[in-house]
């Protein structure tokens, strides 16, 4: 075993008060507020609604469109007066035909063509989150339908749910642990026991698959923004069905929201096998709602909204309008100066020295051949309290310079331009990621032990004295085969600018820099970071995304890569 090296890289950034959150209102909801703001997006979306074929959006047209219906119809059955659109005719014609619309697209099994903006297909789907919203868009508005315009969105409800139920028989992911929400709402709209039964049934297998820590896994791990999801249908269901069974799982998952969040209020993906960063604050969903530390997460989170009179989206107003629990909330810690937390099974780490915080994942297991499931390869999240996040950002799939260490050649991994079946673990002499991680926390640091078959690399992040923070990397057991170590800078607006004087815009041309050709340091919009001798900058590591057939993704999710040879 012998040392490989040891490099520092140090990011500095002009430091900066964290913004205190406002101060906690005593209960959630401010219904007042969410009125508001369900009333405000009605108009809009009747704008962009075909009168003649009842359908919403733009084209090409898809059924997630039709979502809209539950907001609206949220709209036309609260009573208050500062409603104007409760039992308003026109809002509930467009409500129908829009309605009529699904059925019309329906196929004989009930599904719809998953297609998506770009006008991709995706095959056949009883899509869940339109299912959900039109059932309850139904139980809303069923009773001053016209006959002819009811009867056929019952037929259509009727078609859909009877395939939707055969999902409760299977395994518990975010999908149809949604569709079992829905279910349960299908089931009191018909008076069906059975639906009702599947769906109760479901949700007690949702809640038992719980990590003890407060998130899903679906592979290895949390996710994090699908944890949302499974939140969401456990809270809605609680909401009509008051089984108390699913309270203590939502109040765990409020506990592991709470602890993943950075200073502006956005999740940590760093631990997430699903997605990458958005870089959005995170609002909650019901599920938060109907615990005292869920709610008081979503005051927290919601504080800049309501303190600056600004409005949420008419679907998240129409949803707590429904089905929010109600009462007092323990506050969302505000950003202390000094923290650190571990995760209760030690697999992350959460260390805040003001202005810097970092979170260090441990969750480590070998790639899968599934575009969904993201390879365990990043593990060091780094957020400025002026710069926002600045290192890390996800996990993402063929791309080995978003990996913490490589083990091989990291040309040998890529993704072929276009081809949209790719294969996810090619047979090629590279490890790019981990079979097995060791969290390393004390007050004063954080970082991971990595392990590459024989070969172990060590990342640990040093908030100094002076506002600046280290990233050092070592290694032990040395292979015959390169290994590189790699700090991935998240994309910033600007020029990049060198030492020595050099810059140069980062556009869609692929650039390699070396450190001998840029004065030892570079700053790109505040952020300043030293490149060691030997090391070199490579710009567009490219995320493949998922959610693309083809994998594309916008250059805003590329990442600038500092290689450590």
């Amino acid at each position: 075993m012998c040392s490989r090296y040891k490099t520092s890289v140090f990011l500095g950034g002009l430091a900066m008060a964290c913004a205190a959150l406002s101060a906690q209102k005593p209960e959630w909801p401010n219904r007042q507020w969410l009125l508001k703001s369900l009333v405000k997006g009605v108009p809009g979306i009747l704008a962009k609604q075909d009168a003649e074929t009842g359908r919403f959006g733009s084209e090409p047209w898809i059924c997630s469109d039709q979502n809209v219906l539950f907001p609206l119809a949220a709209a036309w059955s609260i009573e208050s007066p500062n409603n104007p659109f409760h039992h308003d005719p026109k809002l509930l014609a467009a409500i129908c035909r829009g309605g009529e619309a699904l059925v019309e697209a329906q196929d004989k099994d009930g599904k719809w063509t998953f297609r998506k903006k770009d006008n991709s297909t995706w095959g056949q789907i009883h899509m869940p989150w339109t299912y959900s919203r039109w059932i309850r868009a139904y139980l809303l508005v069923r009773d001053a339908m016209p006959a002819a315009s009811r009867k056929t969105w019952e037929r259509g409800l009727l078609l859909g749910f009877k395939g939707i139920r055969k999902y409760a028989d299977g395994r518990v992911h975010n999908i149809p642990t949604h569709h079992a929400m829905a279910l349960y709402f299908a089931g009191l709209a018909f008076e069906n026991q059975d639906w009702q039964d599947a769906a109760r049934a479901f949700m007690a297998k949702t809640v038992a698959l719980q990590d003890p820590n407060g998130f899903w896994s679906e592979h290895y791990g949390p996710v994090v923004g699908y944890n949302r999801v499974y939140m969401d249908a456990l809270g809605t269901y609680y909401a009509v069905s008051g089984d108390q069974t699913v309270l203590a799982a939502l109040e765990r998952s409020a506990r592991f929201h709470a602890m993943f969040l950075w200073p502006d209020g956005s999740a940590v993906v760093t631990v997430d096998e699903r997605q990458i960063h958005h870089g959005k604050r995170d609002i909650g969903n019901v599920g938060f709602s109907h615990t005292a530390v869920g709610r008081g997460y979503l005051l927290g989170q919601t504080a800049p909204y309501r303190d600056q009179h600004r409005t949420v989206s008419a679907e998240y107003a129409a949803f707590m309008l429904l089905y929010s629990g109600t009462g007092p909330s323990v506050p969302l810690a505000a950003t202390l100066d000094r923290s650190a937390q571990v995760l209760g099974d030690g697999k992350a780490g959460m260390l805040r020295r003001k202005p810097w915080q970092v979170c260090v994942s441990a969750y480590a297991c070998d790639p899968i051949n599934n575009r969904w499931i993201q390879d365990r390869q990043n593990f060091v999240g780094v957020y400025h309290d002026q710069l926002g996040l600045v290192v890390g950002g996800g996990n993402t799939k063929l791309q080995p310079y978003w990996s913490t260490f490589t083990v091989g050649d990291p040309t040998l991994l890529k993704h072929t331009p276009g081809n949209t079946k790719p294969d996810f673990i090619p047979k090629v002499d590279l490890l790019w990621t981990p079979q097995q991680a060791e969290l390393r926390q004390d007050e004063n640091t954080t970082g991971a032990v990595l392990h590459y078959g024989e070969t172990s690399g060590q990342v640990t992040a040093e908030p100094g004295v002076d506002g600046a923070l280290a990233l050092v990397y070592r290694v032990e057991g040395l292979p015959d085969a390169p290994v590189e170590a790699h700090v991935p800078f998240l994309k910033r607006r600007g020029r990049l600018r060198f030492a020595n004087g050099q810059s140069l815009y980062l556009g869609e041309k692929p650039v390699r820099i070396e450190a001998s050709d840029t004065g030892g340091a570079f700053t790109w919009r505040g952020l300043r970071a030293t490149i060691p001798e030997g090391s070199h900058l490579l710009w567009p590591a490219l995320q493949h995304n998922p959610y693309t057939k083809d994998g594309h993704s916008p250059l805003k999710n590329a990442k600038l890569v500092l290689c450590l040879p």
